[in-house]
């Protein structure tokens, strides 16, 4: 038997056994227990989170009032399937999730599992309203692993590899980048070339976006190119769909993204922490397009499960009583200011962006040629893994360092990470 201080390394020597290579893992630990904003290893090494299970967990890991809906399900039933018989926690949360929308439409939401199907059911949606068999995805976006959802996703490695062909009628516009250069008109060119040359705008169902990239390196669109967006769609009766996976249930200090915009959606796209660490996704939007597939053209056997349906109602019944819009808000402030001071101490930090407390540093070899420098993201990556605080990267070129601590972090565990962060870079720099 392996002693207590090699616990860890002999997990991940039987992981590599049989665990295929696909499987990536972004820290070489292996969890035992999770609290908060905390992570400890079967070797009892503590450590603070940023990842927070990519987005995950806003709330948290294993909240309390999450783990306790959830156990009061469970003794009452953890599966039936919705479409046979359904349940009160499904129709509850996609009451509460409905009324969360931007907009005065009348809205309407259903449950599937991970992400990529709800962006796959989103375009289904778009695609049954419209007629249409043009679907509009940006560079550098992220849509998920399955077919249509790589289709989607505009960043090839690792993503795409040679998993294709892909599905057609799929195309790519510009998304604004203004730190290297790409400004909302340049972007807004970009898609009326893509009409000009590619697709005509009557043939496109739906242009779906993120409002702040993830995996494409946490870039914010644009307010005016957001605007500008919603008003080509709308022009051209192109369903515009918000995919707000890893951005919403409020990830940058409002609940849903795209209201930083002041921009009101056709569909929202959601995943993630609405959960509190089940699995849950799904599709909300307004009910005229909602409505468009017939039935049994939606749904699916685990699809709005139960247990998750729960745990999502306990999500939002967090963010209500423990005010977690505003904390994130101020745990926003706290993570640009000390992102910022980080950033005047190493001109290796080129740019410091996010919507509240999804922040991110890109990193890059000198601000002049802004050229990207993973090898000191990677240093800075590992220093702060043997300080105590998990970071995960992103970015075309994995040069970013993006920030998805839990909302329930108290502001000394914050802090605390800043300080591990900037020790980080000194060692990495030295």
């Amino acid at each position: 038997m392996p002693t207590t201080e090699s616990r860890n390394q002999a997990l991940l020597e039987l992981r590599h056994k049989v665990v295929p290579r696909g499987v990536s893992q972004v820290h070489p630990v292996v969890a035992a227990k999770a609290q908060g904003a905390k992570i400890w290893d079967v070797d009892g090494r503590e450590y603070l989170d940023w990842i927070g299970g990519i987005g995950v967990l806003n709330v948290g890991h294993n909240h309390p009032r999450v783990v306790a809906a959830v156990q009061a399900q469970l003794e009452r039933f953890a599966h039936t399937c919705f479409q046979v018989t359904a349940y009160e926690p499904y129709i509850k949360l996609a009451e509460k999730l409905c009324d969360s929308a931007p907009g005065d439409a009348d809205k309407k939401a259903f449950f599937v599992t991970t992400g990529a199907e709800a962006t796959e059911n989103a375009v289904k949606v778009a695609r049954a309203y419209t007629g249409r068999p043009g679907v509009i995805a940006f560079k550098n976006a992220f849509h998920g692993r399955t077919l249509l959802g790589m289709s989607l996703t505009g960043k090839a490695t690792p993503y795409r590899q040679n998993f294709g062909p892909f599905a057609p009628e799929v195309y790519h516009a510009p998304y604004p980048y203004e730190y290297h250069g790409l400004d909302t008109r340049r972007a807004m060119d970009g898609l009326h070339e893509l009409f000009d040359t590619a697709i005509a705008p009557d043939r496109v169902a739906a242009v779906i976006i993120e409002p702040q990239l993830g995996e494409g390196g946490f870039v914010p669109a644009p307010t005016p190119f957001l605007k500008a967006l919603r008003s080509l769609t709308a022009k051209h009766g192109i369903v515009l769909i918000d995919d707000e996976i890893q951005t919403g249930i409020g990830r940058t200090g409002k609940f849903w993204a795209i209201e930083h915009a002041g921009v009101e959606p056709d569909l929202i796209c959601f995943a993630k922490s609405i959960g509190g660490g089940l699995p849950i996704a799904g599709v909300l939007g307004k009910a005229e397009i909602m409505d468009a597939p017939m039935p049994g053209g939606l749904g699916g056997t685990f699809a709005g499960n139960p247990l998750a349906c729960a745990a999502g109602l306990a999500v939002l019944e967090v963010f209500e009583e423990e005010k977690l819009l505003e904390k994130g808000r101020r745990l926003g402030e706290i993570l640009h200011e000390g992102f910022r001071e980080i950033q005047e101490r190493f001109p290796q930090v080129g740019d410091v962006r996010g919507l509240g407390p999804m922040v991110a540093m890109e990193l890059v070899r000198d601000r002049e040629s802004k050229a990207p420098d993973p090898a000191l993201t990677t240093r800075v990556f590992d220093a702060a893994r043997e300080r105590g605080l998990l970071l995960m990267k992103a970015g075309m070129h994995h040069n970013v360092i993006r920030c998805l601590v839990p909302l329930v972090a108290s502001e000394d565990e914050v802090r605390k990470g800043l300080e591990i962060l900037g020790h980080s870079f000194e060692a990495a720099t030295a």
